[in-house]
């Protein structure tokens, strides 16, 4: 990588194509050999396609720590220790060094649940190498996270077939 500034980016908001637009960041820094790491809160990696296909390019690692997606009725408990988990390995994968860009996917969907404090995502934030990239994606990213990014997008939903009835889309929803 060269000596330009690791920026912070958010993607967050009620639209679809948050984690897509990060998963199309790890296309591109694999174009430029980067060493890319994508931690997933919430979902399992069973079943998504993106798992099957940032397999497929070289310097690229997903690991899913999530149990899925999360019920009203759950029993959250399993999820906080799922995140909790993820949290840690990202403190001590981000914290290490050894990654271009790391893209923390559903990070703010945990903080929103309480299984990570904005606290913590910031420290993380002003702890991260200075060259490393790192990307938080997710529904409703608090404002003091938003305020630390350099980059912060907002997609918000004008139509989605799912309100008339067409059911979820292999290949562009999972």
């Amino acid at each position: 990588m060269d000596e330009t500034k690791g920026l912070v980016m958010v993607n967050t908001g009620r639209g679809k194509g948050k984690s897509t637009a990060a998963f199309g960041l790890a296309v591109r820094a694999a174009g430029h050999g980067w060493r890319t790491l994508i931690i997933q809160f919430v979902k399992s990696g069973q079943g998504y396609g993106e798992v099957k296909g940032l397999g497929f390019l070289p310097g690229v690692e997903l690991r899913a720590t999530g149990l899925g997606l999360i019920g009203d009725h759950d029993d959250l408990a399993p999820h906080r220790e799922a995140a909790r988990n993820g949290w840690d390995m990202a403190v001590a994968e981000v914290t290490g060094g050894d990654w271009d860009l790391v893209i923390l996917d559903e990070i703010n969907v945990a903080m929103r649940r309480g299984f990570v404090g904005p606290e913590e995502v910031a420290g993380l934030i002003k702890a991260k190498p200075p060259r490393m990239h790192l990307v938080l994606t997710g529904r409703s990213c608090p404002p003091e996270i938003q305020e630390l990014a350099d980059m912060v997008t907002v997609m918000e939903p004008k139509r989605h077939h799912a309100q008339a009835g067409v059911p979820a889309q292999a290949g562009v929803e999972f």
